[in-house]
């Protein structure tokens, strides 16, 4: 697949880096160089280090502390060979020292402010927020949350201190001229709770109940509003279910609206494992990213999903156009709580899960020889 500005000598595409929940805390925050006060309030587990116990048990001993690098492995490398313009995550946890647990949440995680190298090392140009994590501790962690990122010169979108500004795109500029707008919003369906919705006088995410028509119009309207004619624009949507294949209309609709309405790309994620990609008029949508780093090894149970696998996306835009040029996706695997190359094996079975379950009009989802899954 390649752009027509390619193929006629102009500009080159637009490369993005695109990555799913990345949750340095709980289990992940417990190896870093700071942990942070493992105490947890789940039904089965109440300190964080039994996750890095169950991970041990899955796949052998782990140091600790580990180095910021750790949890990333051999994405950080993979990365600085693709050069991407622009690398926009969704940060899964909040990132604070207040201990006051959100009530009415089966999960909370919670990554040490002096952690924040081993997000850093990435370099993420854009950490989305909008998502069923980030006020784990209350609106005093979002507010730690939002101040340790700035203090660290890490853009957001997606949570703010009112709706205004979490309804704020990050910019990111581009070398040639123009710049990635990123959009950051989530659903209900991922479980963020109604009472975490931003208003003009509270702290919170940009929310909503349903992907309903309105709703995609109005987030249509706000990009057209911040967008320059040489800007590639981004939403970035926290929905969906954890497991699961299946992408419903509902959901549908709302992303190819959102296409429809001058979004140039839409990023999903929440599951924790990949879903289905489509190709809607030239424009990439990705239903779900999956995990990039969490502390789910040893976990039991839905081994049919292989949410041990992990994917890091690399889509070429054409800059005038806004559709895809190009499609690239690194396939890792998770063990001992970082990022290690996939196997050949690993990168043929995603690649007839997704395959298998895409909608990608003529073009067709395939394995080169370096092991990295190709849009063709």
């Amino acid at each position: 697949m390649t752009s027509s500005a390619a193929q006629d000598g102009g500009t080159a595409p637009v490369r993005l880096m695109l990555a799913g929940d990345v949750m340095l805390g709980r289990g992940v925050d417990q190896i870093l160089p700071h942990p942070g006060d493992p105490t947890l309030r789940e039904e089965f587990i109440d300190d964080a280090r039994d996750y890095v116990r169950l991970a041990e048990q899955a796949n052998g001993s782990i140091p600790s502390p580990v180095e910021h690098t750790w949890p990333w492995g051999e994405a950080l490398e993979a990365l600085d060979t693709a050069q991407p313009d622009a690398r926009v995550l969704n940060l899964e946890t909040s990132v604070t020292r207040h201990a006051a647990f959100a009530p009415g949440k089966a999960v909370h995680y919670r990554m040490h402010p002096a952690n924040l190298p081993s997000l850093a090392v990435a370099r993420p140009d854009v950490c989305t927020l909008a998502n069923n994590h980030v006020l784990d501790f209350g609106v005093a962690g979002l507010e730690e949350t939002l101040e340790v990122l700035a203090a660290s010169g890490l853009a957001t979108a997606g949570a703010g201190r009112d709706l205004g500004t979490a309804r704020q795109p990050a910019s990111v500029p581009l070398r040639a001229g123009g710049r990635v707008l990123v959009f950051s919003l989530g659903m209900a369906s991922s479980g963020i709770p109604g009472s975490w919705a931003a208003t003009p006088q509270r702290p919170g995410v940009d929310c909503y109940d349903q992907p309903t028509a309105e709703h995609a119009e109005a987030v249509a309207d706000r990009v057209a509003a911040h967008r320059r004619d040489d800007d590639v624009v981004v939403v970035s949507l926290h929905w969906g279910s954890n497991w699961g294949y299946g992408v419903d209309r509902g959901q549908q609709r709302f992303a190819r609206q959102l296409i429809d309405g001058g979004v140039d790309l839409v990023h999903g994620h929440s599951s924790h494992h990949p879903r289905p990609i489509e190709i809607y008029r030239g424009r990439l949508i990705l239903y779900g990213c999956g995990d990039l780093i969490n502390d789910y090894e040893g976990i039991r149970g839905h081994e049919e999903y292989r949410s041990d696998l992990r994917l890091l996306y690399l889509a070429g835009l054409d800059p005038s156009t806004g559709r895809l040029a190009s499609l690239r996706i690194l396939a890792f695997r998770a063990r001992r709580l970082r990022l290690e190359r996939a196997t050949p094996g690993d990168a043929d079975w995603l690649r007839g899960t997704l395959a298998g379950r895409s909608r990608l009009g003529d073009a067709d989802l395939q394995v080169a020889a370096d092991g990295v899954l190709e849009l063709g």
